[in-house]
């Protein structure tokens, strides 16, 4: 059975990436549960991801079913043209995108009664009888499309009515969508709610940027490298930035972010499992536990975040939204400084930087070195080399370095290495997210998910500066909508040591 799942895709290029046969065991058929399906993110994120790990073979029509399950009383039809819309869609794949909806049936309830629960649990049995599934060794993939607030009850209900009846191989884990708490209290108090149904083994805490294709690149690039082992560490790093910009602000979803703000919403855990990454010590092993131990120990080094080091945003007009108060504190942009107290990176400042409705939309990680000492070419003025990875849009790694300046004369300018992926992966179509988690697991891969000490160490280290936010001790600077942010944060990166780069553009290769 296993090797219906490593087939080609529909079409002309295939996903060597995604193959791996010894990781999907000979188990019974695969019920996916999507909670929450008629809820925004099931519909444009989850159910598309499914589609498009169904169109490239991942999902096979003979061993699927996937199941909607909201308070919404709906019908199958009705929910299959809600989400039609959000397929991919063109005259050579109408016949795929139909054959998907059928594989989706739909049942009705609420997230706390046994009533709703049982009629889920009937439905995927019959399923499962239908694919001749011998009991218990069905695979029950529960998708949390859902708010965290939710998610002790509808637990409950998936352990008391939907879990598999005996244990044969198969297995049901759940999959629980970001943010994962308000703070460090919060997060404990949802992880033991949680932790009191579930094993960890079965539980997938999914941040999305955790399988963008150059994050998931982080591992292979430091330690796959030979130039790269020697220069990662405090005597050739004098600074790395961890850079969330976006273009727009928080249309349609204000209230919800008034409640997080950007520093839960983005940088705890965003920016801080790229931090991770970036900072951890190589594992013994791709095993997920080997590298999960290694990113737990970057937290774990974490000094505390000093006021003095942090600069908060909140752009003009972001309270004129009737669902904002007027006297709202809550940041829209934050920069601060992270440092981690460990042989390797003592003394160098991890910027972290995010914020809305600023001058251009991008996600980068950027490594600027220290000076060339001696320099002899007295090209200090034109920038530091650096090593910058750039996550979205158009993903990207160049080095920034200094060359001679062509012609005849004995100077010197700024160009870069160039590694940008639209023209050296030509046709090769890039994954999105969250089709490779939830590929991942299927598979029972944890590497990409967030572990239980692992969420505890990120809300201990950013917990006392919320509630000193959350009290009105550290106050927002307002700024303009399509700036850089407050200047402030600007002088805070001078102040620590980033030497920005004048007069040097980047420019992308074209095709």
């Amino acid at each position: 059975m296993a090797a219906s799942w490593c087939i080609e895709k529909r079409g002309s290029i295939r996903l060597d990436s995604f193959r791996d046969n010894d990781n999907i065991p000979e188990t019974g058929c695969l019920s996916i549960i999507v909670l929450g399906a008629s809820g925004d993110l099931a519909k444009k994120k989850t159910f598309p991801a499914l589609f498009n790990l169904y169109r490239q073979g991942f999902l096979q029509s003979n061993e699927v079913h996937i199941f909607g399950y909201a308070r919404t009383k709906i019908s199958d039809d009705d929910l299959r043209g809600r989400i039609r819309g959000y397929l991919s869609q063109g005259k050579e794949n109408e016949e795929e995108v139909s054959e998907f909806l059928q594989l989706i049936k739909y049942v009705s309830g609420s997230y706390d009664s046994g009533e709703g629960f049982s009629l889920l649990d009937k439905a995927i049995a019959e399923h499962e009888i239908a694919k001749n599934s011998t009991e218990g060794s069905s695979r029950r993939l529960f998708y949390f499309a859902l708010p965290p607030s939710v998610y002790p009850s509808v637990c409950r209900m998936i352990k008391n009515y939907c879990m598999n009846k005996s244990d044969l191989g198969g297995w049901t884990r759940i999959v629980v969508e970001k943010p994962f708490g308000k703070d460090l209290a919060s997060a404990e108090q949802l992880s033991s709610q949680i932790g009191e149904l579930f094993d960890e083994p079965q539980i997938y805490r999914i941040d999305h940027y955790l399988g963008k294709e150059l994050v998931q690149n982080l591992l292979v690039l430091r330690f796959a490298n030979r130039f790269f082992l020697p220069l990662w560490n405090r005597d050739n790093i004098d600074n790395i930035q961890i850079v969330f910009r976006e273009d727009f602000g928080t249309e349609g979803r204000c209230g919800y972010f008034d409640e997080y703000g950007i520093i839960r919403d983005i940088i705890q855990n965003q920016l801080l499992q790229v931090l991770c990454l970036v900072a951890m010590e190589k594992p013994v092993s791709q095993k997920p536990e080997h590298i999960r131990d290694e990113k737990v120990k970057v937290l774990q080094s974490m000094l505390p975040i000093k006021d003095e080091e942090v600069v908060l945003g909140q752009y003009e007009g972001y309270k004129d939204d009737p669902t904002v108060p007027d006297n709202s504190n809550t940041p829209t942009f934050a920069t601060m400084v992270l440092r981690i107290h460990n042989e390797r990176w003592e003394g160098v400042p991890f910027i972290m930087k995010a914020g809305k409705a600023l001058n251009s939309r991008k996600a980068e990680i950027r490594v600027q070195f220290k000076d060339v000492p001696g320099d002899i070419f007295r090209c200090k003025k034109q920038g530091r080399n650096e090593f910058v990875i750039r996550l979205q849009p158009s993903e990207a790694m160049y080095m920034k370095l200094t060359v001679k300046k062509p012609g005849l004369e004995m100077s010197t300018v700024q160009s870069e290495l160039d590694l940008s992926y639209r023209q050296r992966y030509q046709g090769v179509v890039i994954p999105e997210a969250y089709e490779r988690l939830i590929l991942d697991t299927i598979r029972g891969d944890q590497q990409h998910f967030v572990r239980r000490d692992e969420l505890k160490a990120a809300w201990e280290i950013f917990t006392p500066l919320l509630h000193r936010i959350d009290d009105g001790e550290v106050k927002p600077i307002p700024y303009k909508p399509g700036s850089r942010g407050p200047a402030e944060a600007d002088e805070l990166l001078q102040n620590v040591g980033y030497v920005q780069t004048h007069g040097y553009i980047c420019i992308p290769p074209t095709l």
